[in-house]
């Protein structure tokens, strides 16, 4: 069975939820910490997805 995610990808969230947990995520727009673990992966997933892995589109 193929992977829905590239090892990309989850190194991308790996990094963006180890600085989640240090609380020095911050949101794109507004610059705020972020305190959601959701918001953390899928901040993850986003910058996944500029940078090309393989990723599937957002529902």
């Amino acid at each position: 069975m193929a992977r829905k995610y590239s090892k990309k990808a989850s190194e991308k969230v790996e990094k963006t939820m180890h600085e989640f947990k240090r609380g020095r995520l911050k949101s794109g727009r507004s610059g705020k910490t972020v305190t959601s673990r959701k918001q953390a992966v899928a901040i993850g997933l986003s910058q996944a997805r500029k940078s090309g892995a393989k990723v599937p589109n957002k529902k």
